[in-house]
């Protein structure tokens, strides 16, 4: 098969059915065994510290893909789980990602530590790229932790492998990386159309265009500023919100193990589906900052957070043999304080054979998480896959009325209806306006205080005569001359 065939076979293999890269931007890919530095290497070729980085192995485990740019030059950068001889289950689950990173990819980048020499590790997963990949110009033997002058001669000991020059960097310091990511991008491929010009580069505004998030009056904060919705799936450990995460995009992009903490870090992946272009976040199971006793689990929380702050619409999974704990309740007040529509996933449905112990976690969802009644409950299974086709409709639905703005005129009409209607009320709202969107924020100009019980009459009645389903609504009140 030519080089040619084999390009367009990978690029095939990328845009199936997941959009990790939806502009079709040419792939590199970076490997290496555990604790060389990968992760440190990719932050320093983004210019920014996305990626977790700690002295130790395993932090890394799924694969995780950023966009990035060298001399004008813009490629998806891969970092990939250290790839391991074959030990455990999670082990082995991690180093297939890593082997499909680097089976997908346009140019491979190998990363080796030059303080430690050759290892077994390394000999191995030479061995493997050797029989993979046969385009043997596209693959990087980049020795890392060279810090110095002196350390330059012994990045010759790497030759060994097989895999071409070995070329010195410090991913941590930043040496040699400029003159390394100048190879990198020389041997990148320039996608090109009939006529032979170069192909535009991708515009998120242009391609999702008649996508039914899009709407002059929507401001989502999704991908990069462009139209496309974030949803992210958050809950605590070992609930299978990767499981989750892997079959709403169709593919094993999540590593899912039974140990709790598996994932480490949000990975995202964009999906075309029947409602239009959504991104998937799945982010690490979080606990009580009580019970967290590494900084690897601490910056995987502070990562949850932050996807779940930038976040259109967030799926809050719940293991349903458990039900609904302690921890459950104060996840989804973060949640609900972010001010993000939220779906309810009571996973593993299946497992929960016994009637009454079904109604018992359904009672439970109405006592312990009352204070987000308006989100929608749906009972799923990942593994199976049973009631999971039905979130995208719930999704769709949630995110447009999370963009949703009441006209001026309406709103005031109605609230002059509602306030005949309410018995006692002794107060009284001159004006309202919709301040914002995302969520729907309305500002009441009243003459006196107005009392909680009013509000959350008014805040329901918002809900009910508007539509606006799952999403959370804000009201503040403004009393005249205070």
């Amino acid at each position: 098969m030519s080089e040619q065939a084999k390009r367009r076979e990978r690029q095939s293999r990328r845009s199936k059915v997941t959009m990790t890269n939806p502009q079709g931007l040419p792939t590199v890919a970076i490997v290496g065994r555990p604790n060389v530095g990968k992760s440190t290497l990719m932050n320093r070729i983004i210019g920014r510290r996305e990626a977790i980085v700690e002295e130790k192995s395993g932090v890394t485990r799924d694969r995780k893909d950023l966009p990035a740019e060298w001399t004008g030059i813009d490629f998806m950068l891969t970092d990939t789980g250290g790839w391991m001889v074959s030990g455990s289950t999670l082990d082995d689950k991690v180093s297939q990602q890593s082997e499909r990173a680097l089976e997908d990819a346009d140019v491979v980048i190998v990363v080796v530590d030059v303080t430690i020499g050759v290892t077994e590790e390394d000999e191995q997963i030479a061995t493997l790229i050797r029989r993979k990949r046969t385009d043997k110009e596209f693959v990087f033997l980049a020795v890392n932790k060279v810090d110095g002058e002196t350390r330059d001669s012994d990045i010759w000991m790497f030759s060994r492998l097989g895999l071409g020059d070995p070329y010195p960097i410090s991913a941590l310091h930043g040496r040699g990386s400029g003159d390394f990511l100048d190879l990198i991008v020389a041997k990148l491929p320039v996608a090109e159309n009939p006529a032979g010009a170069p192909t535009p580069r991708f515009d998120y505004g242009d391609a999702l265009e008649a996508s039914k998030f899009d709407s002059p009056e929507s401001t989502m904060r999704g991908v990069g500023g462009g139209n496309v919705p974030a949803v992210v799936i958050a809950g605590r450990p070992n609930v299978g919100k990767s499981t989750l995460f892997n079959r709403l995009i169709g593919d094993e992009r999540s590593v899912v193990h039974d140990m709790s903490g598996t994932t480490r870090d949000s990975i995202d992946t964009i999906v075309e589906t029947a409602e239009g272009h959504i991104k998937f976040i799945d982010t690490a199971g979080m606990r009580r900052k009580a019970r967290i006793d590494e900084a690897t689990e601490y910056f995987s929380m502070v990562r949850a957070l932050q996807s779940i702050d930038r976040a259109d619409a967030a799926l809050f999974v719940i293991d349903a043999t458990e039900g609904i704990t302690h921890q459950d309740q104060r996840l989804a007040e973060r949640i609900d304080a972010a001010g993000c529509p939220i779906v309810i996933c009571l996973n593993k449905w299946d497992l929960v054979t016994n009637a009454e112990r079904r109604a018992e976690i359904k009672a439970q969802i109405v006592d312990r998480l009352g204070f987000v009644g308006y989100a929608p409950v749906l009972t799923v299974s990942a593994l199976s896959g049973s009631g999971v086709q039905k979130l995208m409709p719930m999704l769709a639905e949630a995110i447009t009325k999370y963009h949703m703005r009441v006209p001026t005129k309406a709103l005031n009409t109605f609230i002059h209806e509602v306030q005949l209607g309410f018995p006692g009320y002794n107060g009284k709202v001159l004006y309202a306006t919709q301040g914002a969107t995302d969520p729907p924020t309305f500002t009441l100009f009243s003459n006196r205080v107005l009392s909680q019980q009013f509000l959350r009459f008014l805040e329901k009645r918002l809900r009910e005569h508007f539509g606006f389903g799952a999403t959370p609504i804000k009201l503040r009140v403004r009393k005249r001359g205070g």
